[in-house]
C-alpha cells in the first residue's frame, strides 16, 4: 500500500479500530481520511474491515442472547424439579383443590419477565439471524448462476471476482472478543479482476473488454505493487478486446517492450505460452495452438490447450519467441483445457484504425522482439515487468 509501507493485517485492523473508535489524532485522522479518499484499494480494506465488524457485533449479540436463554432455561428446569418434590408437609395430600384458584407458575413468570426486559435485544438478534439467512441463500443462488450463466461470447469468460470479506481465522480469532454491540455498514464496491499488458511504450495497455466492462474506476498494478490509474480509451465488445491508458501524472513510461505484436496467423501446433493473474503472483501457463478458430468456428479467435481460470482474462499469448500472438478471452464451459485467445491480428487492425481516425499521437507498436533465442525462464523473467493486473470497482 502506498505510503503505508510494511503494514501487516493486525496493523490495519489496529489503525482503522483506533479511527472508528475516535482516537485518532487530529493530523493522523486528517491524513487517513485523505489516503481513503485517494486510494480505492485503501478504501476497500476500511471497507472489508467495517463489514467484518458489523457481522462481529452482530455474532455477539446473539451468543449473548442465546446464553442468557440457556440460563433461565436451567432456572427454569431446577425451579420444576423443587416444585415436583413432595415434602413431609404435602405427602399423601391432594396437590390441588377442588376448585382452584388461576394462578401464573413460577415458570410462566419467569418467561413473561425475561421476554419484558429482553424484547428489544431479541427482536435485533431476530432480525440479524432472518437477514443472515436469506444473505446466504441469496449469494448461493447468484454463485450458481454466475457459475452457469452462458457469457455474451458463447463460454465461460474469466474474469475473478473478488469477495468483499476475505479474512483468515486468525483475524477472526484476534476481533472476535473486541466487539459486542451494533453498527451500520457502507455498501461496498464490487471489485474484480483480470490480467493486462502493455501495448505501447507510452502508457496503453491491453486487456479483455468484459474485465472492464461496467467499471467506474480501473487500476493496474505490476509485480512491483506500484498501482495506476488508468481509464478505458477504447473498447470492442465483439473481438473482447479493451485498451487503458494510464492517467497517472506520477507514470513515467515502461521503456522499450521486449515483444513484437504480430499481424499474420499463428501456425497449428505451434508452442504457445501465457502469463496472468489468477491469483496474486504472476502464473506462467504452456501449451500449443490446437485450432485457428474460437468457439464455434470463430475465426477472430484461437483456441489453444492452456489450462487457463478466472484472472487469467486479458493476458497475453505468446509464441516460442516470445511475441504476442493473442490476447486470452475464456475456456470453453466442458472442455477444462479447451481455451480461447482473440488474435493479435485484430488487435492490430483495431490499433490501426485508431490511428487512422484520431489527430493526435499515433500509437507505436513495437515491432521487433528482443526475446526470440532466449530461454523460457528468461523471457519469462523479462515480460513480467509488463504484465499487469487489472482490478476493476464498480
Amino acid at each position: 500500500m502506498a505510503g503505508l509501507p510494511m503494514m501487516t493485517e493486525a496493523d490495519y485492523y489496529a489503525l482503522f479500530e483506533a479511527y472508528a473508535d475516535g482516537e485518532l489524532a487530529g493530523p493522523a485522522r486528517a491524513n487517513l481520511e485523505a489516503r481513503l479518499a485517494a486510494d480505492p484499494a485503501l478504501a476497500l480494506r476500511y471497507a472489508d474491515f467495517t463489514e467484518m465488524t458489523s457481522t462481529l457485533r452482530a455474532y455477539g449479540q446473539r451468543q449473548t442472547v442465546r446464553r442468557q436463554l440457556q440460563g433461565i432455561h436451567a432456572g427454569m428446569l431446577a425451579a420444576d424439579e423443587t416444585e415436583a418434590m413432595p415434602t413431609a408437609d404435602t405427602a399423601g395430600k391432594l396437590s390441588h383443590s377442588v376448585n382452584p384458584i388461576l394462578r401464573i407458575s413460577r415458570t410462566e413468570r419467569k418467561l413473561r419477565d425475561f421476554w419484558n426486559g429482553h424484547r428489544a435485544t431479541m427482536g435485533v438478534a431476530a432480525s440479524v439471524a432472518v437477514l443472515a439467512v436469506f444473505a446466504t441463500l441469496l449469494g448461493l443462488q447468484m454463485y450458481f448462476a454466475a457459475q452457469t450463466k452462458p457469457s455474451m461470447y458463447g463460454y465461460t469468460v474469466l474474469k475473478k471476482e473478488v469477495e468483499s470479506i476475505k479474512k483468515n481465522q486468525k483475524d477472526l480469532a484476534i476481533s472476535l472478543n473486541r466487539f459486542g454491540g451494533s453498527g451500520a455498514t457502507a455498501p461496498l464496491p464490487k471489485e474484480s479482476s483480470g490480467t493486462g499488458f502493455a501495448l505501447t511504450s507510452e502508457g496503453y495497455l491491453v486487456t479483455s473488454y468484459h474485465v472492464i466492462q461496467g467499471a467506474d474506476s480501473v487500476l493496474v498494478e505490476g509485480r512491483d505493487r506500484k498501482r495506476y490509474h488508468a481509464e478505458p480509451v477504447y473498447s470492442d465488445k465483439k473481438h473482447d478486446l479493451a485498451i487503458l491508458r494510464i492517467t497517472d501524472k506520477k507514470f513515467t513510461g515502461f521503456g522499450r517492450l521486449p515483444y513484437a505484436i504480430k499481424s499474420g496467423q499463428a501456425d497449428l501446433g505451434e508452442r504457445v505460452f501465457t502469463l496472468g493473474y489468477p491469483r496474486e503472483d504472476v502464473v506462467y501457463g504452456e501449451g500449443a495452438l490446437s485450432a485457428r478458430s474460437g468457439f464455434e468456428g470463430d475465426t477472430a479467435f484461437y483456441q489453444v490447450s492452456i489450462p487457463v481460470n478466472p484472472g487469467n482474462s486479458g493476458g497475453p499469448l505468446l509464441d516460442e519467441r516470445g511475441n504476442l500472438i493473442g490476447v486470452v478471452s475464456g475456456r470453453q464451459n466442458d472442455a477444462q483445457s479447451a481455451a480461447f485467445a482473440t488474435k493479435s491480428s485484430y488487435l492490430v487492425r483495431l490499433v490501426d484504425s485508431l490511428d487512422a481516425a484520431k489527430s493526435g499521437a499515433p500509437y507505436r507498436l513495437p515491432r521487433y522482439g528482443q526475446l526470440a533465442g532466449a530461454g523460457r525462464p528468461k523471457q519469462v523473467a523479462k515480460l513480467q515487468d509488463y504484465v499487469f493486473v487489472v482490478k476493476a470497482f464498480e
